[in-house]
C-alpha cells in the first residue's frame, strides 16, 4: 500500500505560553487516536509548536484505508423462520434493514447474520474530520470568539496548511481554508512562506527565521544559557517550567546577558529571584558559592543588529521591580519582627479557630512540647512558634507571597535570633510538597510538626473534613508531611500524646470527643499509600496496623522488620499458624490462662513448643523492647519446626479441660511473641 508524509500546520494569534507544550502533545496525541481509529497505519509522529503555531507531522501515512467488514446480528433461527421454513416478519425485517434479499443473510448460526462490508476511503478524504476532532478536544478551559465568526478556539486563527505529499487537501477548519503558506518571524520575514511539502516543513520555517520544533528551541535556550553563564563566571538557575515557557514565548531566540546595580543584592535573593523569574522570564545567575550575581539572562525573539539595545532595555524594566523589593525590605526592617504579630491579631485563620496570631501562641507551646521529646530545645522552640507568622504580615510577603518563611528568616536574623529560631521560620512549610526538603535543624521540625498537627485538630475538631479531591486546607498534605518528618529524621514521637496536647490548647473551640482517634487514624491512613509506593505489600502495612502503634517512627520499624521477615521461607508457615492460633483464641470460652503449667503439658509436641517459647520470650523481648524488630522476627522464625510438630502431633480442644486451657495458655504465648513486632496472621 502507498504511503506520503501529511503535515497540518494551524496558525493563530499568540497562544498561552504555559499551554503551548500541552497544546501541542494534546493535538498530537488526537490525531494519533483518530487514525487509529480509522485504521490508517503510518511510520512515525511528531508535533511542533511555536507562539504563532501548532502543528503535526506524520511520516508515511498510508494513503488508503483498508477494506472493513462489520458484523450484524438479527433475530435467532426460531424467531426467523416459522414451523413450515417460511421467514417470519422479523427476518424480512432485518433483510431490508440490511438493504439486502433475505438469500443473502447467513443462517448457517443461531442467529441471522449479515457481514457488511466497508470499502476504504481515501486519507486524504478522512484527515479533515480527524484534524477537526483532535482541535476540539484540545484541553482549553476557556475558547474565545473572534470578529462575527462562532468558531471558537484558544486564540484567533490565521492560516491553515494541510499537506499530504506535496499536495493540498481541499477543507476549511476554524475559519480557516487549508493551503500551504505559512508565516515566517513576524519581524524578521512576515512575508507569507511556501510549504512545498510535508517533509520539507522545518526547513522552509527555518529559512523566514522560525524555529517551528519545540523541542530544539528549548535546548537551543538551555545550551546558550549555560554557555553565556560560563562566560560570566557563573551558573544560571533553570527551572524546567521557565525554561518550557520561555521556549514557547520566542520563535528565534537570541540569549542576551544584562546586569543589575550591585546595590540590590543586599536584598534577599530568593525576592530577586522570584521577581525576575515571574514576572520578567529571566534566567538568574549564581556565582559557584551559591550567591546571586548582579546579572541575569533574558532570551530575546529578534536578531537584532544592535542587541545593546535589547539589553539596555531589559535592564530599565527590571529595575523598578527590583527598586519596590528592595523599598519592602528596608522598610519591615524598621521594627522588630515580633511586632508583627500586633496585625496578626487581626488577620483571621479560620472563623470558629480565631486569629493567625492566636495560632502561632499554640503553634508555639506545642513547638515546646514537641521538642522536649525529640531532643530539641524547647525554649527555642517555642520562640521560633511565637514568630513562625509574623511576616505573613510584613510588605515584603504581601507583594511576593513566594517569600513566605524566607522573608522571616531574614528578619529574625536582623533582629539577632539564633540560627535554628531564624530557620524554623522557613522551616514550618516543610516538606512542601511531595519528595521535597525536610527541616535541617530540630527547631524547624518541632515547628513544622507543631503547624501541621494544630490545623490538622483545629480543621477536624469543627468538622471539616477533606472530602473527595476537596482539601482547602490541605490537610492530607499536612498529614504525610508529619509522617516524613518524623521517619525520615528519625525522630520518636508518640502522636498520641502530640495531639491529645493540641486539642487542649483549643479548649471548646473543637469539639474534643472522638476528635484524637480521628485524628490519629487519618494521619496513619496515608502511610498505606506511602508504603504501595515504595512497593510494601498491604497486608504487611495492615499486620503492624493491627497494633496501633502511636509513634511513626516505630510504626516504620516495624514496617520494616515485617517486609524483611515475609521473604523468609519460614514466613508464610509461621503466618498460616498465627492465623490458626488466633481463630482457636478467638473461640475459646472464658478467659485464657496467664501461665503454662509445665505438669500439664503431656504430648513431647507440646513440652517442645513449650520450651521454645520460653526461649525466645527470653530472648526477643528484650530486641522488641530496643525496637530491634528485625532480630526479633529473625530469632522467631526458629519457631516455625515446634509449631508444626504442635499441631500436626497435639490436639488442642483435649477432653480435659485443665489441658485444654493449659493448650491455649501456650497458644497465647506463642501470639503474643509475635505481637511484640506486629499481627502476622494477617499475612495468612
Amino acid at each position: 500500500m502507498s504511503a506520503l508524509d501529511f503535515l497540518v500546520e494551524l496558525g493563530t494569534e499568540e497562544l498561552p505560553p504555559k499551554a503551548l507544550k500541552s497544546l501541542g502533545e494534546a493535538f498530537l496525541a488526537g490525531i494519533e487516536k483518530g487514525l487509529k481509529a480509522a485504521g490508517l497505519d503510518y511510520r512515525a509522529c511528531r508535533f511542533y509548536a511555536a507562539p504563532r503555531r501548532l502543528a503535526v507531522q506524520i511520516d508515511q501515512l498510508a494513503t488508503q484505508q483498508p477494506d472493513r467488514s462489520h458484523n450484524l446480528d438479527g433475530p435467532p433461527l426460531q424467531a426467523a423462520f416459522n414451523a413450515a421454513g417460511q421467514p417470519t416478519q422479523a427476518a424480512l425485517g432485518f433483510a431490508k434493514k440490511c438493504g439486502v434479499e433475505l438469500a443473502e443473510i447467513d443462517q448457517s448460526g443461531p442467529k441471522l447474520r449479515y457481514t457488511q462490508r466497508i470499502p476504504g476511503q481515501p486519507a486524504s478524504a478522512l484527515l479533515p474530520a480527524i484534524v477537526e476532532a483532535s482541535l476540539n478536544e484540545l484541553p482549553i478551559p476557556k475558547r474565545m470568539r473572534w470578529a462575527a465568526r462562532r468558531d471558537e478556539f484558544v486564540r484567533p486563527t490565521q492560516w491553515l496548511v494541510m499537506l499530504f505529499g506535496d499536495e493540498v487537501i481541499d477543507c476549511e477548519i476554524l475559519a480557516q481554508k487549508a493551503g500551504r503558506e505559512s508565516r515566517g518571524h513576524r519581524f524578521h520575514s512576515p512575508a507569507k512562506v511556501r510549504i512545498s511539502s510535508a517533509a520539507t516543513y522545518l526547513e522552509d520555517l527555518r529559512s523566514a527565521y522560525v524555529l517551528a520544533d519545540f523541542a530544539e528551541r528549548r535546548e537551543l535556550i538551555a545550551r546558550r544559557v549555560a554557555e553565556l553563564a560560563a562566560e560570566q563566571r557563573g551558573s544560571a538557575i533553570v527551572p524546567p517550567a521557565l525554561l518550557d515557557e520561555v521556549s514557547a514565548l520566542v520563535e528565534w531566540p537570541v540569549p542576551l546577558v544584562c546586569s543589575f546595580e550591585e546595590r540590590f543584592l543586599a536584598v534577599p535573593q530568593e525576592a530577586l529571584i522570584t521577581t525576575m523569574q515571574d514576572n520578567q522570564k529571566y534566567f538568574c545567575l549564581l556565582d559557584a558559592g551559591g550567591k546571586l550575581l548582579p546579572r541575569f539572562i533574558t532570551v530575546a525573539n529578534v536578531e537584532s543588529k544592535d542587541p545593546a539595545q535589547i539589553v539596555a532595555g531589559n535592564e530599565k524594566v527590571v529595575r523598578p521591580r527590583l527598586t519596590d523589593a528592595e523599598f519592602f525590605f528596608k522598610q519591615d526592617q524598621k521594627q522588630p519582627l515580633e511586632h508583627f504579630n500586633e496585625r496578626l491579631a487581626n488577620v483571621v485563620f479560620q472563623a470558629q479557630l480565631g486569629s493567625v496570631f492566636e495560632k502561632a501562641q499554640r503553634v508555639s507551646k506545642l513547638a515546646a512540647f514537641i521538642a522536649e521529646r525529640v531532643g530539641g530545645d524547647a525554649e527555642r522552640a517555642a520562640r521560633a512558634g511565637i514568630l513562625c507568622k509574623c511576616d505573613l504580615a510584613s510588605e515584603m510577603v504581601g507583594e511576593f507571597p513566594e517569600m513566605q518563611g524566607i522573608a522571616g528568616y531574614y528578619y529574625a536574623k536582623h533582629d539577632g535570633e539564633a540560627e535554628d529560631v531564624a530557620l524554623a521560620l522557613n522551616e514550618q512549610y516543610m516538606p512542601r510538597g511531595a519528595g521535597a526538603e525536610l527541616p535541617s535543624t530540630l527547631t524547624g521540625a518541632a515547628v513544622a510538626l507543631a503547624d501541621k498537627l494544630d490545623t490538622l485538630v483545629g480543621i477536624f475538631g469543627i468538622g471539616m473534613l477533606p472530602t473527595g479531591s476537596k482539601d482547602p486546607y490541605a490537610l492530607r498534605r499536612a498529614a504525610l508531611g508529619v509522617l516524613r518528618i518524623l521517619i525520615e529524621k528519625g525522630l520518636d514521637l508518640d502522636l498520641n500524646e502530640a495531639v491529645a496536647f493540641a486539642i487542649a490548647q483549643y479548649g471548646d473551640k473543637v469539639k474534643a470527643e472522638g476528635l484524637a482517634g480521628q485524628v490519629l487514624d487519618f494521619v496513619f491512613d496515608r502511610l498505606r499509600a506511602r508504603y504501595e509506593d515504595e512497593g510494601v505489600d498491604v497486608a504487611v502495612y495492615q499486620s503492624v496496623r493491627a497494633l496501633g502503634p502511636s509513634a511513626p517512627l516505630d510504626f516504620d520499624q516495624r514496617v520494616q522488620a515485617v517486609q524483611a521477615f515475609r521473604a523468609r521461607s519460614e514466613a508464610e508457615a509461621l503466618a498460616a499458624a498465627n492465623k490458626r492460633v488466633w481463630n482457636l483464641l478467638s473461640k475459646f470460652e472464658g478467659s485464657v490462662p496467664a501461665q503454662v503449667e509445665r505438669a500439664l503439658l503431656q504430648e513431647p509436641a507440646e513440652q517442645a513448643l513449650a520450651e521454645a517459647v520460653a526461649n525466645a520470650e527470653q530472648a526477643v523481648q528484650p530486641m522488641a523492647a530496643a525496637r530491634c524488630y528485625r532480630e526479633a522476627l529473625e530469632h522467631l522464625a526458629s519457631l516455625r519446626e515446634p509449631v508444626d510438630s504442635f499441631f500436626e502431633a497435639v490436639l488442642v480442644n483435649a477432653d480435659d479441660a485443665a489441658v485444654r486451657a493449659n493448650r491455649y495458655a501456650l497458644l497465647a504465648r506463642l501470639r503474643g511473641l509475635f505481637l511484640g513486632v506486629a499481627d502476622i496472621s494477617v499475612l495468612g
